[in-house]
């Protein structure tokens, strides 16, 4: 099982960055994913997650109506486009499948909200 972050960087307050998931090594249209966070000195945060088919989807609170997870089993991807950034926004965002009762997690990408 291999997860592959990419799409983070550097963005002002209020703008936008899509965050990519590019998964192999298994069945992907069979399992939820998800994306979860580690701010600078502070604990792994559960962010969203997806249905297999994409027809349920979870948001924290801090997230909620500002993020939006989705998928393609076709290109064994997943996404999250992140709109109305805030600082504290900014974090090692990282993408999370558990496989027959493996939690595995890709090795993250970095999101920097400052103006």
């Amino acid at each position: 099982v291999q997860l592959v972050e990419s799409g983070g960087g550097l963005a002002q307050p209020g703008g936008s960055l899509r965050l990519s998931c590019a998964a192999s090594g298994f069945t992907f249209s069979w399992y939820d994913m998800s994306w979860a966070r580690q701010a600078p000195g502070k604990g792994l945060e559960s962010v969203s997650a997806v249905a297999s088919d994409g027809s349920i989807t979870y948001y924290a609170d801090s997230v909620k109506g500002r993020f939006t997870i989705s998928r393609d089993n076709a290109k064994n991807t997943a996404y999250l486009q992140m709109n109305s950034l805030k600082p504290e926004d900014t974090a090692v965002y990282y993408c999370n499948a558990v496989v027959l009762g493996v939690d595995y997690w890709g090795k993250g990408t970095l999101v920097t909200v400052s103006s």
